[in-house]
């Protein structure tokens, strides 16, 4: 993983420097909360419904346990002893108090972390594929071109007031694990006629009120041009993006009222005279920056297998666990393993200080000390023996880690929704906690199969519910709250929005709605084997409207 050098240092102490006298100066009344907000937001600290937030950056989702022993220390000092792990790969503090931010964010800086542009209309943390460096489908490992625009974009004083927030996602694997046709610029590692690596580059992508999946601005770039070729696309949005109506400023919306036709031209041209005066950074920087993100050094003592197959036979709940939990790695002897921070009835995303310490533990004794963070609100062992899987699993299960749930029902991506956010209309937290409830049986999960659910508590779309095989709206209808349901979404390689189902549901309606479509989807499809997904692509919504609305059927 990459390490800061003097300049980072430096820069990152300094914004701490100038962000502490602004706070003291917000604190004896000199500077307004209006003239303190924009200063704020510039450092990740949000004022939510009842208290300060603290957005702290996770580049790519990559950290190590001393970074993540020190969110643990962070929590219990200045918070309420947990942190909120989000789809931005970032983690939040939702109870700091404003005098203490200035000496949080001093603690990151101990351990190379901030909350720098994790807020504000620039661009955001690049997130990427939580597997990279570490999957067996993997093309390339994204992660060093993710630091590449990391450093680039990080205080660009060009693009730090964009109409709107910009946000980037990388995959390197064929197999889309990073939502990338969700954001404003997707860019997806592939390979050219003659084998060559480059990417393929998409824009306009996005959620919120005007939900759009990314159109393909370039089909190959090759990797030197990425620098240049973002910043045209940048320069174009700057200066082309509305700004008369923030609903309306995203790059998607330009995509669609311009065309991606006329837009790439537009990009194209910028291009041409950025590849002739932008300043390409020096190969043997490039060559630093992918000297940190080369595997490590594995322990390639091959693996008793047949040894490893009856330990986990023997045990049920750990067999459930390597079923559901664990993924290929490109190594034969290596796994990579998902801890669910989705244990029934709990809020999707949350990790205490104790569990947070655990988890850097293992990563310290078993993953070569790395950690990630995935956009589904889980944590990543990404390089981890098979046969240290059944001692992993004991810790997880004794810290109340082990649920095995990944990609099934319970495995519910939730915003903080209106227990936490003031832009919120209704609840998110309280329904994710009840579906996982009246779900709780796991072999019923495992017997349904594959399912993303996912959960927003307003139209901004924070828990990607367009994207949700089941998606579920939050809103205020008269001031009772209201459940909108979608069908159909997609946030992989094969992307696609979901469509309305109907009406609402109150909030007492919504999980045996859900209910009913899970009945529903039982009876209709052919074996097990016949994903949620693959049904609805086949049959369409109608048998889903039926169980969801059987009286407006009836009578219709």
């Amino acid at each position: 993983m990459y390490n800061y050098n003097q300049f980072d240092h430096d820069f990152v102490r300094n914004r701490v420097k100038e962000f502490r006298g602004q706070v003291e100066r917000r604190l004896d009344g000199s500077l307004t909360e209006d003239e303190f907000k924009p200063l704020r937001l510039m450092n990740g600290l949000y004022l939510q419904l009842h208290a300060y937030m603290l957005r702290v950056a996770i580049p790519y989702g990559t950290l190590n346990s001393r970074q993540m022993k020190q969110l643990a220390m962070i929590s219990e000092k200045w918070d309420k002893g947990y942190g909120h792990f989000t789809t931005r790969q970032n983690i939040q503090y939702n109870w700091p108090k404003l005098k203490d931010t200035p000496d949080i964010l001093d603690a990151l800086a101990d351990v190379e972390m901030h909350a720098i542009q994790t807020s504000g209309n620039c661009v955001r943390n690049v997130t990427a594929d939580h597997f990279a460096g570490a999957a067996a489908d993997e093309i390339e490992d994204p992660r060093p071109t993710a630091e590449l625009l990391r450093q680039w974009s990080m205080d660009h004083p060009e693009f730090q007031f964009l109409p709107r927030k910009f946000k980037i996602a990388m995959t390197g694997s064929p197999n889309d694990r990073a939502v990338t046709k969700a954001h404003d610029i997707g860019i997806r590692m592939v390979r050219n006629d003659k084998g060559e690596p480059g990417y393929e580059i998409l824009i306009g992508g996005g959620l919120g009120r005007t939900p759009m999946i990314g159109k393909v601005v370039r089909e190959f770039l090759p990797k030197a041009d990425l620098l240049p070729y973002v910043e045209a696309i940048l320069q174009v949005y700057n200066l082309n993006g509305r700004r008369d109506n923030k609903y309306k400023a995203r790059i998607k919306i330009l995509v669609h009222e311009t065309g991606i036709d006329t837009l790439r031209e537009w990009i194209e041209e910028v291009f041409e005279t950025q590849k002739i005066h932008h300043q390409t950074p020096p190969a043997e920087m490039i060559e630093a920056i992918e000297a940190q993100f080369q595997p490590p050094k594995f322990d390639n003592a091959k693996v008793d297998e047949d040894k490893l197959s009856k330990i986990i036979a023997a045990d049920p709940l750990l067999r459930s666990f390597v079923e559901t939990n664990i993924s290929e790695h490109f190594d034969s002897n290596h796994a990579i393993v998902t801890i669910s921070l989705k244990p029934i009835g709990g809020t999707p995303g949350d990790a205490t200080a104790k569990q947070m310490r655990i988890m850097a533990g293992l990563a310290e004794a078993y993953g070569y000390d790395e950690l990630r963070v995935s956009h589904e609100q889980n944590i990543i062992l990404p390089h981890v023996r098979r046969d240290d899987l059944p001692e992993i699993y004991k810790v997880l299960k004794d810290a109340g880690l082990a649920t095995a749930n990944v990609g099934l029902l319970s495995d519910m991506i939730a915003c903080p929704g209106m227990d936490y956010c003031a832009l919120a209309t209704a609840r998110s937290i309280p329904v994710a906690q009840e579906l996982s409830i009246a779900f709780e049986d796991l072999k019923l999960q495992q017997d349904i199969g594959p399912l993303k659910i996912k959960i927003s508590g307003c139209i901004n779309a924070c828990g990607h519910h367009h994207v949700g095989h089941i998606g579920i709206l939050g809103l205020d209808k008269a001031g009772v709250e209201s459940y909108q349901i979608t069908l159909g979404g997609d946030g992989t390689q094969t992307a696609s929005i979901g469509e309305r189902a109907g009406p609402g549901f109150s909030y007492e309606e919504i999980v045996p709605a859900v209910s009913r479509i899970i009945d529903c989807y039982m009876n209709i499809r052919e074996g097990k084997n016949d994903t949620f997904l693959d049904v609805y692509r086949r049959v369409g919504a109608d048998p889903f409207k039926e169980a969801l609305y059987p009286e407006e059927t009836a009578t219709a």
